[in-house]
């Protein structure tokens, strides 16, 4: 259902049984897939993309211009995924002429005053719980949660799987399968508690356990311990996918706190 006091522009591209509540505001050039759901008091700016079956909840604003001033009026895209939730007074901002488009994927949960800023890639099934508020070109993958208030500088990536405490300000880069927190960031052990939930069958919980502890127990170097998991690890493909975001990363990666005596598996 449509609300006749909802102000629609007559440009916007509705999918079917879609239901836009009174006050919610949707402009033009703006696409809103089947069986989503607009609630009162959102709005839609230009090139919105917004998926099937996703809800976006009163307060939320998709596809703002980016808070950037470098940005120069290019036509980019917030595009939002199949199944997502888009809670309270959430901001998702358009692209710049990075990446063309800040991405949100499928079944992901975005709760209230949480921010995604310009040019971010969001994976797959991610959580941003409260008040997360995410700089410009960040990448986070698939299924990672974010504590709460968390704050995620410029530039840093997110590997699937991850877990973010709460009230982390996020500097480096966080390697997948892993928990990170404290001030500075440190490695926290392993998500052993998520890889259990998403079904990962122990012989690979196993073979992230030993990568990490290779990694990042004891004083050696970042080289150094890439080149013991090289030398102590059978080639898989989780080993290869750990070693490769670590080698991509621009900007370094999370260590394990000095102060930790023990990884909190």
């Amino acid at each position: 259902m449509i609300s006749s006091l909802a102000s629609i522009h007559p440009n916007a591209r509705i999918g079917n049984n879609v239901t836009i509540d009174p006050f919610a505001v949707i402009h033009d050039n703006v696409i809103v897939g089947d069986d989503t759901h607009i609630m009162s008091h959102s709005t839609l700016l230009p090139y919105s993309r917004v998926g099937k079956n996703c809800k976006i909840f009163p307060g939320a604003v998709i596809g703002a211009i980016p808070q950037d001033l470098k940005y120069s009026g290019e036509e980019s895209t917030v595009e939002i995924g199949d199944y997502t939730t888009i809670r309270e007074c959430v901001t998702v901002n358009r692209g710049t002429k990075d990446k063309w488009k800040t991405s949100v994927g499928n079944h992901c949960l975005l709760m209230a005053y949480s921010h995604v800023a310009h040019d971010c890639v969001i994976g797959n099934n991610v959580i941003l719980a409260n008040g997360v508020q995410v700089a410009g070109h960040v990448e986070i993958g698939d299924y990672a949660i974010i504590g709460g208030l968390c704050g995620i500088q410029q530039f840093t990536r997110i590997g699937k799987h991850a877990y973010i405490g709460g009230q982390t300000a996020v500097r480096k880069d966080v390697p997948p399968f892993v928990k990170a927190a404290r001030e500075p960031i440190s490695y926290m052990g392993i998500n052993v508690v998520g890889l259990h939930r998403r079904n990962f069958p122990h012989h690979q919980i196993e073979t992230i356990s030993q990568v990490y502890h290779l990694l990042f127990v004891g004083n050696h170097s970042t080289t150094s311990g890439i080149n013991l998991v090289k030398e102590r690890i059978a080639d898989n493909e989780i080993k290869s996918e750990i070693l490769q975001f670590i080698q991509d990363s621009k900007i370094g990666v999370i260590k394990r706190s000095s102060k930790a005596e023990l990884d909190e598996d």
